[in-house]
């Protein structure tokens, strides 16, 4: 497993990771959630050997990161943010080099090209230099050169940062495909991402870890976790609507004759709202149950709120 503990990195002054501990079990992926200057760049970078920690370990299949280096490394593929690529080289060209740094050659290297290609779709673009290529595809690139030596470990930062919505989904289903026989870390600040490919998510703030759970046990501690919404022709009775068992209160919406009625917390309201719908004969047009919402929780985490 990858294995943090009280992993620290002070910057003179500066705490950019205070103190950071947890471990990632073989099957997970990851997200590593904060806002921008939380610290994940520089622990993805600590995590990979490229920067030193100030204190404290990380392990990478019980290779220490400090100590054993390259042991640690030959396990990791790597997708730094931005996917830097030698933007004047062609693809094939790009990933040949790479497989002669990880020092693969003749036939052998030929074919872990070609595998990595085949995974990741890269072969209509194989002869294009990669300064010529869409963002999608300089993401795909990158996670190429990311998985050639077949890695039992994936770190990803913001692996579809500046995609449109097409290039994110391609981008995601990938690394779907990718995750089945790997340990992937996914560092990123968009909350889509972690409901769309994430089985856990550890959330840090100013350095240090504010939570970590599945995506669903996050969303449970949201305000609106269990909240129905409705949206009628005609105006509702929200004072019948809070005065249900188990109502925490009741939100007017922006649009027109639509609410939000609050649970409580632990509490299941749905039945008694859908009661009361029918003893009040209201022409409820749409009415939606609430997992949560991660960007509220997300915002209470990160600003040090209680939630």
């Amino acid at each position: 497993m990858i294995e943090l503990k009280s992993l620290t990195k002070r910057f003179a002054q500066h705490t950019a990771v205070d103190a950071l501990s947890f471990s990632v079990q073989p099957g997970e992926v990851l997200g590593f959630l904060g806002p921008n200057g939380a610290g994940k760049s520089t622990t993805m970078k600590m995590l990979t050997g490229f920067l030193a920690p100030t204190s404290g370990t990380a392990s990478i299949l019980g290779h220490d990161i400090q100590t054993q280096t390259l042991q640690a490394q030959r396990q990791i593929g790597y997708l730094p943010e931005g996917a830097p690529c030698y933007g004047d080289m062609t693809v094939r060209g790009f990933l040949e080099f790479i497989a002669e740094v990880r020092g693969f050659r003749g036939t052998d290297k030929r074919q872990r090209v070609e595998a990595a290609v085949a995974q990741v779709e890269l072969g209509q673009v194989l002869g294009q230099s990669i300064e010529t290529l869409s963002k999608g595809f300089k993401r795909r690139a990158g996670l190429a050169q990311a998985i050639l030596h077949d890695p039992k470990v994936l770190i990803l930062d913001e692996p579809t940062d500046g995609l449109d919505p097409n290039q994110k989904h391609q981008v995601r289903q990938l690394i779907q495909g990718l995750a089945h026989d790997k340990i992937v870390i996914i560092s990123t600040h968009i909350l889509e991402e972690v409901t769309a490919v994430c089985t856990r998510a550890v959330v840090i703030a100013g350095g240090r870890l504010v939570a970590d759970g599945t995506p669903l046990e996050l969303e449970s501690r949201s305000k609106y976790h269990q909240a129905v919404t409705l949206v009628s022709d005609a105006p509702l009775d929200d004072i019948a609507l809070a005065a249900l068992p188990g109502v925490a209160g009741v939100e007017l919406n922006e649009r027109e004759h639509s609410l939000t009625v609050l649970a409580q917390p632990g509490q299941v309201i749905f039945p008694q709202v859908n009661a009361l719908i029918g003893q009040q004969g209201w022409a409820v047009k749409e009415l939606d149950v609430e997992r949560g919402r991660l960007d509220e929780v997300f915002r209470t985490l990160t600003r040090g709120e209680a939630l």
